[in-house]
Order: structure tokens, then sequence, then C-alpha cells
């Protein structure tokens, strides 16, 4: 059992390599050039610039379809996310809550906008955005918008929400830089996002948005939070609400023109990517078409139960891997550590007690949450063995404790920051014969 496990979960981590090759940002951004999706020949010299965990390799990808002596400019990036770079300069910021280098990086970034009046613009924008690109709007803070984040994501807000109040606290979100642009624009997108939208990927710096400010004021409101935020953050919300603050760039403006939006990846790119390499092997391949979203453990366990349904309906003598994909949201309430993808494997255990199923949960970015892990894997033997040590799946649950709980196992999963963000990705091995 211990064998066929080990064996399970290395097929498990080279699926994944693949999934994260898929969505290697320096390809997709060459790819689209030689392609013709996007026109090769751009105006020099070109303005490049950009925030995300892939933005940094999306650059590189640029340099290399366009050559670095036509490009200049800055793309901000998670720390340890950074990528060789010739002509375009890379600064490191705070990620999921921003800091003071990403507030510096973004208005050096606006400033360019301004003083840039000759050739092209070229904004490349992945996940992780919203924290990196940060440019409070007067009277608000950097410290007012990190403490409104941090409530947000403590209370388990989705990331439309979330995006909604980030996009009217902003000068650039929004469709914010397009107010700055001066010359035609370019956005290349890798969405980290259910549905793909580029008004949500990275909070819409360059995308028009349709949310008001009494649509901010609502998710506040709806997440107990109208009294919590800073004082500025409510009189902002309210001047807006009042008519005295311009919304957001609207669809049907001049602004929202000057600017193509491209979408270059996706978590559908990387489920592919993955079924592709698990095919090669062997697997008879499901991809789940319902992107995995809502609360981390209510998902989990709705998936836990599509997964037996697809187990019990296979042929027994085949080797079934299950790929999904998705993005769900954890509820702080206890003070523990852990990442979504650790809280999914987690209340996966008890449905997958006693079978022969393995599975790994892990980001794309490489980061579950605060922690070193990506994820982590689960398996027949999972409670077993946590039985064995003391641990207690709904004690762990209780106490958004997941990373503790794996540790102790040594079932956690590290890769390392991958470069690249498309959200989350379930890899279920089923081997012939194996059921619940």
């Amino acid at each position: 059992m211990i064998e066929a496990s080990a064996h399970l979960r290395a097929t498990a981590v080279a699926i994944f390599r693949a999934v994260i090759r898929a969505a290697d940002p320096t390809e997709l951004v060459a790819n689209c050039f030689s392609s013709n999706a996007v026109p090769r020949q751009m105006g020099t010299p070109t303005l490049v610039v950009g925030a995300g965990k892939a933005a940094a390799h999306m650059a590189a990808g640029c340099e290399a379809a366009l050559g670095p002596a036509n490009l200049h400019g800055e793309v901000i990036v998670a720390d340890g996310c950074g990528a060789p770079l010739h002509s375009i300069r890379i600064s490191e910021a705070g990620h999921p809550l921003p800091d003071a280098r990403g507030e510096k990086a973004t208005r050096r970034i606006v400033e360019s906008f301004r003083m840039h009046r000759t050739g092209d613009i070229l904004c490349l924008i992945s996940g992780g955005a919203s924290s990196l690109m940060v440019c409070p709007r007067a009277p608000v803070t950097l410290q007012d918008k990190i403490a409104t984040t941090r409530l947000l994501l403590e209370c388990g807000a989705e990331i439309h929400d979330l995006n909604t109040v980030r996009k009217h606290l902003s000068e650039v979100k929004g469709g914010g830089l397009l107010r700055q642009a001066r010359t035609r624009m370019l956005a290349l997108l890798i969405s980290d996002v259910v549905g793909d939208d580029p008004s949500t990927i990275g909070s819409g710096p360059t995308a028009p948005d349709d949310t008001t400010f009494a649509d901010a004021w609502a998710v506040l409101t709806s997440h107990g939070l109208a009294s919590r935020v800073p004082a500025t953050v409510a009189e902002l919300v309210q001047r807006g609400i009042a008519g005295r603050l311009p919304e957001t760039v609207r669809s049907n403006t001049p602004e929202a023109a000057r600017c193509r939006n491209v979408i270059i990846g996706s978590n559908r790119t990387a489920l592919e990517g993955g079924a592709a390499a698990a095919r090669a092997s062997g697997w008879a391949v499901h991809i789940e078409e319902q992107p995995l979203t809502g609360d981390t453990t209510a998902s989990a366990r709705q998936f836990a139960a599509r997964v037996q349904q697809r187990i019990s309906a296979r042929p027994s003598d085949e080797a079934r891997c299950i790929l999904a994909g998705g993005e769900t949201t954890v509820q702080v309430l206890g003070g523990g550590r852990g990442g979504r993808n650790q809280e999914f494997a987690l209340a996966m255990a008890p449905a997958l007690a006693g079978t022969s199923v393995t599975i790994l949960s892990a980001g794309t970015d490489g980061i579950d949450g605060p922690t070193d892990a990506a994820g982590a894997f689960v398996d027949g033997t999972t409670l077993r063995r946590a039985h064995d040590r003391g641990l207690d799946v709904d004690a762990a649950l209780q106490a958004n404790d997941s990373h503790t709980f794996f540790s102790q196992l040594g079932d956690l999963f590290r890769c390392g920051p991958t470069g690249t963000n498309v959200m989350d990705i379930k890899i279920v091995l089923v081997p012939p014969a194996a059921g619940f």
C-alpha cells in the first residue's frame, strides 16, 4: 500500500508539472505573438508595465518576441517570482496583503504612463496584481487598504466581492490605468479567476468596470464590515454613493476603448496540459467542467461525492485521472496555519478512508496561503495515519490548522513559486479496482 501510494504521488507530481508547463507565462506570451493573436510589430519605444505573480515571466516572453532593445518599463511581482530580464525592471512587493514596496512601484508606473507620449503601451496582468499594484485613493492610506483587505480575506469574501471593494479604493484598479494612458494600449492577461473576466483579473486595471460604490458598500455590509473598516474607507465609499466622486471607468466611455484586452492563459489551459500528460501515461482522463468555488470545506465534500460517482460509473479495470480547477474561499475562524488547498485536502480525508485513491490539491502559483507549501496530498491512509499520531481532522478544520496536520504526516506538497498563477488544481488518481 505504501509503495502504491508513493507511486501515485509521484504520478500526481508529474501531472502537476505538466499543468505548470502548459501555463508557463513566457511561452504563453511568445506563442501569442508568434501566432499573430496580437500584432508583432508595435510602435517603438514600447512601454511595458504589469503586475502579478506571472508578470516577470510574461515580460521575458515580451523581450523574446519583440527584442529587449525595443522595450522599457517595470513589472511588480510577489517575492520570489522574478525572472531574468534585460530591459524591463522587476520590483517585488507584498502578497496577499499590499505593502509600501508595491505602492512605490505602482506610483512609478503611473508616472511612466504620464510621461509616455510616443509608442505603444503593453500591459501584463496576472493573478496577484490586485495586491501588488496598489495606489490608494485619498483619503484612504496604504494601511487603511491593508486593514480592509485583511478583513475581507479573513471573512472568506469571494474574489468578485473583494475586488469590487478594492477597485473603489484605488486610483489604478477598475480601469484606472486607462485614465492615465496617452497612447494605444494592449493588455495580455493570464486569468486566475472563474469566468476569465478581464475586469476581475487583477481587479481590472486595464478593463472597464460596471460595479459601483453602492456595490462596494453592499459587500462590506453583507460581511458585517461596514462598521469595522477604517473610517476613511467608509467615508470614501459614502462620498462615492452620494455622487461626489467619479465611479470606475465605464464600458461605454472613450477611456474604455483605449486598450485591447487579450486573455492568453487560464485554468482551462493548465487542465488541458495536465490531461495530455495523464493520457500519455495511460490514464483515462475526465476534466470536471464545473469550477470549484465557494466555501472550501463544503466544496471539498461536494467534490468527494462527485468523485465517488465518477469512480462507480467507470469500468473496474480502468485507471482514471480526474482533474478539476477553481478557487475556493476559507473563512478564518481559528488560529492555525494553512491555505485553501491544504484545507480542501483535509476536508476530503474522511471520504477517502480505506480507498486506494490519491488526490493532490495545489495552487498553480506554488503558494497556498501564508505557508511554505503549495498544497497537500490526501489518500486512503490519511485518516488512519492521523489517528495513530493523535491528530483529529475535525479539530484541525475548526482551527484552520491544515498545515500543521499535514506537516506531521509528511503530506505537504512543496514546489516553491512556479512563476505562473491560474487558480488551483485538483488531481485525483484512481487505480484499477479502486472504489469507495
